[in-house]
């Protein structure tokens, strides 16, 4: 049984729609804190089972008869949670059930060092994994592309996009990693440990993101650079809390190091095409 934890959120459903041009429905299922929000999947055939990565006996039950799970990395730290307690719960029971191959979201700059809190959460992920005693795999994806214009909305909307320095990012979109993760889970290639970066064509900063979006929008939208001071000062005027400021201000020191910007082919090789590039992905999202 093929089994994709969180299939509601946007990368698990997209998964799960790819892995079901590879694997019949009746071996797949899906772990969902909300099975009524997975009554689409339900009704193409795929088993639905509430799972929640705080909840040890409802992943028993969501993953019996798992073979190869993947795991879609936990976002409890936006809710004040532990994402390493909830990926630990998880790997041990993958683990007591006897799962052939674990598969794990992970992101480009995973690292212990890594200037980007999230992308550590990724690393010690991978060390538990690598600890497990389980066959697994993590994919390594690209910065989101989705990221970049929720990260920057105001700023093209006002034409004015204002922030700290930065760097380079390897945007990928959602549709080409869910591709991939597909293909990965469904066995057409296999990977022990860490992948390649999955990655988009091409590497952009928010300059470039800005001239793209002028071209797109019709209309003036300026790169300007803001001393980190003062972007951490507007945050905390704001009321944003201190671990999410950490992210944010994390996220362009990482950027500056150039964490995000090694571009991959092996994204394309698995898909089998060239991703869709950032500015054809703001071409079809910002108009």
């Amino acid at each position: 049984m093929f089994i994709i934890s969180g299939a509601t959120g946007q990368l698990g459903r997209k998964i799960v729609q790819n892995l079901l041009q590879h694997v019949p429905a009746e071996r797949i299922a899906v772990s969902v804190r909300d099975p009524a929000k997975a009554d689409d999947l339900a009704k193409a055939g795929v088993r639905v089972r509430q799972g929640d990565y705080g909840d040890a006996a409802s992943l028993r039950h969501a993953w019996e008869g798992a073979t190869r799970l993947l795991l879609i990395s936990s976002n409890a730290s936006a809710h004040g949670g532990d994402p390493l307690a909830q990926h630990a719960t998880a790997i041990a029971i993958a683990r007591e059930l006897g799962v052939q191959r674990l598969f794990y979201t992970s992101q480009i700059a995973s690292s212990a060092n890594s200037q980007f809190p999230p992308a550590r959460t990724h690393a010690a992920t991978e060390q538990m994994l690598a600890q497990s005693g389980l066959a697994w795999t993590a994919m390594r994806h690209g910065f989101y592309a989705d990221s970049a214009l929720a990260m920057n909305a105001r700023g093209f909307a006002s034409g004015n996009l204002s922030a700290p320095a930065d760097g380079k990012v390897s945007w990928t979109t959602h549709d080409d990693l869910a591709a991939a993760d597909a293909m990965l889970l469904a066995g057409k290639d296999i990977y022990d440990g860490p992948t390649p970066a999955l990655t988009g064509t091409e590497a952009l900063d928010l300059a470039n993101l800005a001239e793209a979006a002028q071209t797109i929008l019709g209309k003036p939208v300026v790169r300007r650079v803001l001393d980190d001071a003062d972007m951490i000062s507007s945050a905390e005027a704001s009321g944003a809390p201190s671990d999410r400021i950490a992210i944010m201000m994390g996220y362009y020191r990482a950027a500056r190091d150039r964490e995000f910007a090694h571009v991959d082919p092996t994204l394309a090789r698995l898909i089998g095409r060239r991703p869709q590039s950032m500015r054809e992905f703001m071409a079809e999202r910002l108009r």
